[in-house]
């Protein structure tokens, strides 16, 4: 009953870790303010949690835990948070800040869902399954999110071309203004691809764990990644270029086929959809 209620901690931190994740990217490219707050507090409560879980585990062994590959990567993700939280306390880097957290993420998702370290094998078992779902879970939500950016790139595009023609009616007047449509196209694309970055992390854990033989340029990799890359692109026109307009649009409509083809396509010459099923 102890393991069962220390596993659920554990990844119950790991959620709240994805979700403060997520908000430093949201403040990484929005530059929100408020976003950045509640990131940091949630990574103070997975601070605490992952202290205490420490100052258990040392007075259960009665040493410092480092002596296992284990115990070094759940001191190392510790650490890791530990100078993320002094970091965007002293400092405030935002790019440190995040990609440390992108770093922790992964260190503790590796140790929190290794099944080596449980004595029982059920919950070895169970706890790859629930990697698996929360792998799902997170890749389907964002492909949401750029299915909804996708949805507005193209009612600019549409709202663009009603205005290049001076079609002036009941259509143009239903429709958002220009500025409000790319504005809620560019916040989905900044919730998706950090979620859609922990999902990866995630999967590829799993299949290290579940199919160790199986090839790194397998195609659905392939495409998550050439996809994680295409709104990458997105975000740094809009960004750091400063594009806007209809070839922003253009460009972001033209990422969701990828969306498509990986979902779709890629997903049934993929040797992941095999085990899926």
């Amino acid at each position: 009953m102890y393991d069962v209620l220390m596993t659920r901690l554990h990844e119950f931190t790991v959620v709240l870790y994805a979700f403060s994740v997520l908000l430093y990217f949201f403040d990484f490219i929005h530059h929100n303010r408020k976003a950045n707050r509640i990131a940091f507090w949630l990574l103070a409560f997975v601070w605490v949690s992952q202290t205490l879980f420490l100052f258990f585990y040392m007075m259960k062994t009665g040493r410092f835990p480092v002596l296992t590959i284990f115990e070094g990567l759940y001191f190392y993700a510790w650490v890791l948070i530990t100078l993320s939280i002094v970091i965007n306390h002293l400092l405030r880097v935002d790019f440190i800040v995040f990609f440390t957290n992108i770093l922790g993420f992964t260190v503790m998702t590796i140790h929190t869902f290794a099944p080596m370290q449980y004595h029982s094998h059920v919950m070895a078992k169970q706890l790859i399954s629930e990697l698996l779902l929360i792998h799902i879970t997170m890749a389907i939500l964002s492909y949401g999110a750029f299915s909804l950016s996708f949805v507005f790139s193209v009612l600019y595009l549409l709202q663009y071309d009603l205005l290049k023609r001076k079609k002036w009616g009941t259509r143009l007047i239903r429709l958002a203004d220009l500025d409000k449509l790319e504005k809620s196209s560019y916040i989905l694309a900044i919730i998706g691809v950090p979620m859609l970055l922990l999902s990866l992390i995630l999967g590829l854990q799993w299949a290290f764990l579940k199919l160790p033989g199986m090839p790194w340029y397998d195609i659905k990799i392939v495409g998550s990644f050439i996809l994680l890359t295409a709104y990458s692109i997105y975000l740094y026109l809009r960004t750091v270029k400063n594009l806007s307009g209809k070839k922003l649009a253009i460009w972001n409509a033209g990422s969701f086929l990828i969306v498509l083809i990986n979902f779709f396509l890629f997903g049934q010459l993929s040797s992941f959809h095999l085990w899926y099923s």
